[in-house]
């Protein structure tokens, strides 16, 4: 399997690889990120805050190499691929089958860019997320501070118009 780099601002039905539990049987499959609002609002939700909420059913692992934020790269220090924690919903009548990721609050590392990060769980960890061993505060926790390594880069210089 291939982790790829995960990019925050990409568009919310962007289809990418998880992995989950359905049906008692582990499996990978292709879903849009973006789940519809509990109101039934029309606006799609990338994301959950994870805080004071449980997750019983319906985790999913969404895996990456890497993910970006404006103008920087995170990735783990030590060179592995890592998963998000996510959860996953069926397909209503008006609304595909789709996923969100989950947040907490930002390590170390990512404090001085953001107050918020998407859950990451490293390999050892994926079983319990999946499997629900342990409870949720023991698991959607900061990573330590040293976990990751920034990149920045550069701007990309505004595209000019052409005359015609």
């Amino acid at each position: 399997m291939n982790a790829t780099v995960f990019q925050s601002d990409a568009p919310l039905d962007e289809r990418r690889v998880i992995i989950r539990r359905h049906d008692g049987e582990v499996e990978m499959v292709e879903l849009p990120w973006g789940l519809r609002p509990r109101d039934g609002g029309p606006r799609a939700v990338n994301v959950v805050r994870s805080e004071g909420r449980t997750f019983p059913s319906h985790r999913c692992l969404v895996p990456a190499s890497e993910f970006r934020h404006q103008n920087f790269s995170f990735s783990l220090a030590n060179g592995d691929w890592f998963y998000f924690a996510g959860i996953w919903r069926p397909a209503a009548s008006d609304w595909p089958e789709a996923y969100a990721i989950l947040t907490i609050e930002a390590n170390a590392d990512i404090a001085p860019f953001h107050d918020r990060q998407m859950a990451v769980l490293i390999r050892d960890q994926r079983t319990a997320w999946l499997n629900g061993l342990l409870p949720e505060e023991e698991i959607l926790r900061p990573l330590p501070a040293g976990t990751f390594r920034i990149k920045r880069h550069a701007s990309a210089p505004a595209q000019q118009m052409l005359a015609v």
